[in-house]
């Protein structure tokens, strides 16, 4: 066989070999769906109501419609089995169990809304924050508000006070809220630009601080994300931004780097302590309150996790994570293994009815003495790339370990946005089978090029004939 086919068998076999992986990743994905288009579930027992949130991620189009996921809300009874399911609406975010019941909860959701329903010549958003029964299916809505445009003006998150007043992260105008919900009026409002400079943060006044959560803390403290800050802070409603408690700080991206869904932890259990999903370092990690200082206690990711968004600590001490680029909720022990995992498609928020709001019944890593984990393999419970798809456990290794070194060699944010514009049943191995597919034909192409009796041609040295 001559060199030049030997090379060429070698580049068929790549793309050949890229695209199996591909093509594995993409038939797995389909076989999960249902008549119906919607998602089927695989989820194993585990004890408690399992309430998962999706963002659908349609960025293509004014339609809404994109390539990646539907939203909906599921939630998985004690045995595994879909206990409801609701895809009505363009976006889910915050679930927060409501006092006093086993299954209703506390549910924020968005819907986009056309230019004639805008009454407008743009687009605009309904925020709700609405009771779900997810037992009966009845729906109660107790606050809606429309919001100019379709991005960076949703709602990510509500909280309730005691007296059933909501406390609302309003990112369309980058503030926090008290709302009175019997005459719906506005008691209380701490606006960010009163405490920080716009030159901060993204650009104003579209998306500057994106503030995506809030929770309000058992001294009445609010506690408030702002995410393009790259900063927690903590409120006093009368004296307004509590000076030298803020975790993070803008730009030392190495403490939380646009963080997603701060749960606070109280000393009676460990704490102060804040766990947060640190969703561009791809990490979920936990800091302690020393003095006046935060100190990290705990981190956790693998090699499948990518821009997680949420992390409620439970009481029994293990975590359960959802992992938004990941396409999967899963929870892992003090020991810092997998030991319950589901496949879905973009989940924004998780939580485990019974358990308490959030953290709030979980102890502090420092307390528990939780172990870290850095890195390694995803493996565990069925776990590979996006919905279980891809080649065999052992591939599935080696492709696990590349894709970790690929995302530590580029920017936290390019990787996160690399997987959130490729479909969504599309993981790190599948992203890297593609890109090593177009490497392959590109240079397959320019040796081809290089070989053409046309390249030869030209690149002929010319003779010169001596005259006699």
């Amino acid at each position: 066989m001559r060199a030049r086919d030997a090379v060429r068998l070698l580049f068929a076999g790549l793309v050949v070999a890229s695209a199996f992986v591909v093509a594995t990743g993409y038939l797995s994905a389909s076989a999960a769906q249902s008549t119906d288009g919607r998602p089927t579930f695989d989820a194993e027992p585990r004890d408690g109501i399992t309430v998962v949130a999706t963002d659908s991620n349609t960025w293509l189009g004014e339609s809404g419609d994109g390539p990646r996921a539907r939203a909906e809300l599921v939630a998985f009874a004690p045995n595994g089995s879909v206990m409801y399911y609701d895809d009505s609406h363009t976006r889910y975010w915050d679930v927060d169990p409501v006092k006093g019941t086993k299954t209703t909860v506390l549910s924020v959701v968005a819907d986009h809304l056309n230019k004639s329903e805008c009454h407008s010549t743009t687009v605009c958003t309904r925020n709700t924050v609405r009771e779900v029964n997810l037992t009966t299916g009845e729906t109660e809505v107790l606050y809606s508000r429309v919001t100019p445009r379709k991005h960076s003006t949703r709602w990510h998150d509500v909280d309730r006070l005691d007296n059933g007043n909501l406390v609302v992260a309003d990112i369309a105008r980058d503030r926090v809220y008290v709302l009175n919900t019997t005459n719906q009026l506005v008691e209380w409002e701490w606006d960010a630009q009163r405490d920080f400079p716009l030159s901060g943060g993204g650009p104003y006044p579209h998306d500057w601080t994106h503030v995506n959560d809030v929770e309000v803390l058992e001294d009445g403290t609010i506690m408030a994300s702002l995410r393009n800050q790259d900063q927690v802070v903590f409120l006093d409603r009368e004296t307004g931004l509590v000076e030298n408690r803020t975790l993070g700080s803008e730009n030392q991206r190495n403490i939380i780097y646009e963080q997603h869904n701060p749960d606070y932890i109280n000393e009676s259990n460990g704490g102060p302590a804040v766990l947060v999903a640190d969703s561009e370092n791809n990490r979920v990690v936990e800091y302690q309150r020393e003095g006046d200082n935060w100190t990290r206690s705990w981190k956790w990711h693998d090699a499948r996790m990518q821009w997680p968004r949420d992390a409620d600590r439970l009481p029994n001490g293990n975590t359960l994570i959802a992992d938004s680029n990941g396409n999967r909720i899963f929870e892992i022990n003090e020991q810092g293994n997998v030991v319950w995992s589901v496949d879905v498609a973009f989940p924004y928020e998780v939580e485990r009815l019974n358990t308490g709001d959030e953290s709030t019944g979980g102890p502090a890593a420092a307390e528990s003495g939780l172990q870290s984990k850095s890195g390694g393999s995803s493996g565990g419970n069925g776990e590979g790339s996006a919905n279980g798809t891809a080649a065999s456990s052992s591939n599935r290794g080696v492709l696990d370990k590349v894709w970790v070194f690929v995302k530590g060699a580029l920017p936290g944010r390019t990787a996160n946005g690399l997987m959130y514009v490729t479909p969504v049943w599309m993981g790190g191995p599948e992203v890297l089978a593609v890109a090593w597919a177009l490497l392959a034909v590109l240079v397959w192409i320019g040796a081809e090029l290089y070989w053409s009796p046309w390249t030869a041609t030209v690149h002929k040295p010319l003779s010169i004939s001596k005259r006699r």
